[in-house]
């Protein structure tokens, strides 16, 4: 870890000993360090396995081949809760969503609920971010 990530880390850190129950976004304004970093310092400490992101490229990106699973009925488990998760943040971080797939999740998960977003916007919203990330797929696509 370089000093200047140590001198990151430490200032999360820090400021949750003094305010143990504080949760990311308060973290990231009082520290200024990204709301990203400090829900991962968060789940760490508190004991939480945190899948390592997967390294950029610099080819384009191709297709994943979906592997096939099967259900013998009951849930699959893609559909588990890692154990760490407590808020939307945790499960989007946790399956390494884009910034269009992040909106789209939060505007589903909140559709209607929000009071700066009626259910009409949460959906435009979710069509926006769909047909960006199709476009992105689209560009990359071999």
């Amino acid at each position: 870890m370089t000093t200047d990530k140590k001198k990151i880390r430490t200032r999360v850190i820090e400021y949750l000993e003094k305010n143990p129950d504080a949760k990311a976004p308060e973290v990231s304004a009082q520290t200024g360090v990204s709301p990203s970093y400090c829900y991962k310092v968060i789940a760490e400490l508190s004991g939480a396995t945190i899948p390592k992101p997967k390294p950029s490229r610099k080819r384009p990106i191709r297709a994943k081949k979906v592997s096939s699973s099967t259900s013998d009925g009951s849930t699959a488990s893609y559909y588990e809760l890692p154990k760490f998760a407590k808020e939307l943040q945790h499960l989007i971080s946790h399956k390494n969503m884009n910034a269009q797939i992040g909106e789209i999740f939060r505007a589903c998960y909140r559709m209607g609920e929000a009071s700066h977003s009626d259910e009409l916007r949460d959906a435009k919203k979710i069509l926006f971010y769909a047909k960006a990330e199709v476009a992105r797929l689209e560009k990359n696509k071999p």
